[in-house]
């Protein structure tokens, strides 16, 4: 089913989610960035906004027209819905006689509705499906936040700066994994093409207000999308970046970023599909103890501590040890590159450490000792 409707129907969207019990979640303004919170209403989404982005850089601009998604994607990520950042994960207390009695924290089953989800955010959620729920072990608490999630994509009409979804295969347009998608049509009278990707996608469609989409606004929904495409902020070469990695284990370019990392573990905290965490244990004076689940990143000296010491040290084995998981060793692990191209990395890096600029170095010389060694 594809339909058009009006913006005042995102009105109508936001209402008949939460009729449905869902608590609605998307795109707001706050703190000078367009992050993901609780909606009550869509006049909480960021009307006529834009995001200016590049390496180490983030501002807000004011927009020339009333675009509720004129935006690429900020800090958040839908991942801190469904993996929160802390998670107490059970209590012990003493009873009377001295023994202990442990209780699990209660799930969270409050059904969740996104609003506003790009294609390489969905792609981001598919792969912490994988990880959480696609293997032989199921987080449970994951799996409760999950099921049923209703998804209503967007499809990018106006990239960032620091974006590469074309590059990775991952965008703009969202072609699975949603029950609505929406593209933002500017072109003429302001308006949506909405798509219906499930049956209950289907099921509210058709209670929305609308019309039944013509030729021309099909053809000025892919036009916009199209755009998108034409309007990437960054490319990458991404043939066989996992032989590439491999091969380049010992390359100077990894000495080079090194004398800029910070190691501050910004580009793991946002981006959307690193699942790193760890877990703080603690006690109070009445005997009592809890476990909490926290983020942690691959930054840090201690994450790969073992008995004797940590077996990353170093600034330089640690970043490594992230881009060749994220672009090569995934791939072992999930059948897939642990990057969807969002950017967010690139533009949160308080120094503008580029991915796509170090696997670009990284691929201009790959082979060249090996060439070196022949002569």
């Amino acid at each position: 089913m594809t339909r058009v409707i009006e913006p005042s129907g995102l009105e109508a969207l936001v209402a008949a989610l939460q009729e449905r019990g869902f608590r609605v979640l998307g795109p707001t303004v706050r703190d000078g960035a367009i992050v993901y919170e609780e909606l009550d209403s869509a006049a909480e989404l960021p009307v006529g906004w834009t995001d200016s982005q590049d390496g180490g850089h983030y501002r807000l601009e004011r927009r020339d027209d009333e675009a509720r998604f004129g935006y690429a994607v900020g800090p958040h990520s839908w991942k801190q819905f469904l993996l929160p950042p802390r998670l107490k994960l059970w209590r012990a207390r003493q009873n009377g006689d001295g023994g202990l009695e442990v209780e699990e924290e209660p799930l969270d089953e409050t059904p969740l509705a996104f609003l506003g989800v790009r294609s390489c955010e969905l792609h981001a959620i598919a792969t912490q499906d994988r990880v959480f729920i696609g293997g032989r072990f199921v987080d449970r608490d994951y799996a409760a936040r999950r099921e049923g999630t209703f998804l209503v994509a967007v499809n990018c009409f106006e990239p960032a700066g620091t974006c590469f979804c074309v590059s990775m295969g991952t965008g703009p347009k969202a072609e699975r994994g949603y029950d609505l998608a929406l593209t933002e049509i500017l072109d003429g009278k302001h308006r949506f093409l909405a798509e219906a990707g499930s049956k209950r996608g289907a099921d509210l469609l058709a209670e929305l207000p609308g019309q039944d989409a013509t030729p021309e606004d099909l053809e000025a929904a892919g036009a916009a999308v199209e755009g998108a495409v034409h309007k990437m902020g960054r490319q990458l070469d991404a043939t066989d970046l996992h032989g590439l990695l491999r091969r380049n284990l010992e390359h100077p370019r990894w000495d080079d970023v090194a004398e800029r990392c910070l190691t501050c573990g910004n580009c793991t905290m946002v981006c959307p599909t690193c699942f790193c965490t760890t877990v703080e244990d603690t006690t109070d004076l009445d005997g009592g103890a809890e476990r909490t689940r926290v983020w942690e990143t691959c930054y840090s000296v201690d994450y790969s501590y073992i008995h004797g010491g940590s077996i990353r040290p170093s600034g330089r084995s640690r970043y490594r040890q992230w881009l060749t998981h994220k672009f090569g060793t995934w791939h072992d692990q999930f059948d897939s590159s642990g990057c969807v191209g969002c950017g967010r990395c690139i533009t949160w890096c308080p120094v503008g450490i580029d991915v796509t600029e170090e696997l670009t170095a990284i691929r201009a010389t790959d082979g060249e000792e090996a060439r070196d060694g022949e002569h």
